[in-house]
């Protein structure tokens, strides 16, 4: 039973820990209700940006080409395409994001499933990333401003950057 207890009391640390990185405590509460906390969460300030790290992006292409990380890979959500990461080394650093943590929490299941070893779900997605001021980049590798923000229900989470709804 102590095992149990001290388990949970490590996973409820290590959950508020990452709450806390999100600049509103609005979006840290909402976040904290809509993610299951199955996978291993990074912050976007834990970010090492020296390491070897594959960006995955788990949002709709009409998402991933107003913005994304730099570098990142599209595998889509919808219609889900992990063969993009066939030739990926199982233990390969893996962050993976979407819009706020949902759906890309869903496809970090599956990679984890798939027998990869260090994946993580950027907590906040690209949401927190730009309002962290990090930037993004459009379909053309240029730095842009836009971000799609899905709806204007899940865009009031976007504080910085020019919100797209196309």
């Amino acid at each position: 039973m102590a095992k149990y207890f001290i388990t949970f009391l490590i996973i409820a640390c290590r959950l508020t820990s990452i709450a806390q990185t999100v600049q509103d405590r609005a979006y840290s509460a909402k976040l904290q209700s809509l993610l299951s906390h199955t996978v291993p969460e990074i912050s976007v300030t834990e970010i090492d940006t020296n390491l070897d790290i594959l960006f995955v992006d788990t949002r709709e292409k009409s998402e991933f080409e107003v913005s994304h990380i730099q570098n990142a890979t599209f595998v889509g959500y919808k219609k889900l395409d992990l063969s993009k990461l066939k030739d990926t080394p199982k233990n390969q650093k893996i962050i993976v994001y979407c819009s706020v943590g949902y759906r890309s929490e869903k496809v970090s299941e599956k990679l984890i499933k798939q027998g990869f070893t260090d994946v993580s779900n950027l907590y906040g997605g690209i949401f927190e990333w730009k309002n962290a001021g990090y930037p993004v980049y459009n379909s053309e590798k240029k730095a842009t401003e836009n971000v799609h923000a899905y709806d204007k229900n899940w865009g009031q989470w976007l504080r910085r950057g020019k919100k797209c709804y196309k």
